[in-house]
């Protein structure tokens, strides 16, 4: 899931988009999530009443406490290379990204597509 961030990426922005994006998503695929240590990330408690979706952050320069948000980076990096202005992309874009990746065959899931572990998961019994 790619979030727009219309203008900016300060603190209030990302809570907005995060509250809502989270809602969109059953229960059982807002367990937690993890992040790292960033301005944007300082209303995280709000972020968590208002989903149920505890956060945790990860302890500085600790990359390996997100590995699976890592390689999504480097993924993301075939369409969006280092200094790109995010700016310029709309929420379309940015879907179709996230729609390609998520169609991806990764090592990780035994080579099905993060649609097809989601897909499981959402048949599956809470």
């Amino acid at each position: 899931m790619l979030l727009y961030l219309p203008g900016d990426h300060t603190a209030r922005t990302v809570a907005d988009a995060m509250i809502v994006a989270m809602n969109t998503l059953p229960e059982q695929l807002r367990r937690s999530t993890t992040w790292d240590q960033e301005a944007e990330m300082s209303r995280h408690q709000q972020i968590t009443m208002a989903t149920r979706m505890p956060i945790y952050l990860c302890d500085p320069h600790s990359p390996w406490q997100r590995v699976s948000n890592e390689n999504t980076n480097v993924l993301l990096r075939e369409y969006f290379p280092k200094g790109t202005d995010l700016s310029i992309h709309g929420p379309g874009i940015l879907e179709n990204v996230a729609t390609e990746l998520n169609r991806r065959p990764r090592k990780r899931h035994g080579y099905r597509t993060p649609a097809e572990v989601l897909a499981t998961l959402n048949r599956e019994p809470n």
